[in-house]
């Protein structure tokens, strides 16, 4: 089944007001995909398209500075805080 471009620029919009109410924490893509609905697959795409667009960055170490193997956490990027920060207020 093929998603139409504004709908997967909805759900992108959707990722990124989710970062932006939790910032500054990091989210695996498991998590994003249960709190908006979606496919981990269908997510991880779109959170990569979002990384492409530099207004969400990946975190591939955990607290300890160990590279992760086959996981990923997601968080919002400065840039991207800032203008939805000025946009909210």
């Amino acid at each position: 089944m093929k998603i139409s471009n504004i709908k997967r620029e909805k759900i992108s919009e959707q990722i990124i007001y989710f970062l932006y109410l939790n910032n500054p924490k990091s989210f695996f893509t498991s998590h994003i995909a249960q709190e908006i609905a979606r496919d981990e697959e269908f997510t991880k795409k779109l959170l990569l398209d979002l990384k492409k667009n530099k207004l969400i960055s990946e975190i591939k170490k955990n607290s300890k500075g160990k590279d992760y193997l086959k996981r990923s956490r997601w968080k919002l990027s400065e840039l991207s805080y800032n203008s939805y920060h000025k946009h909210q207020n």
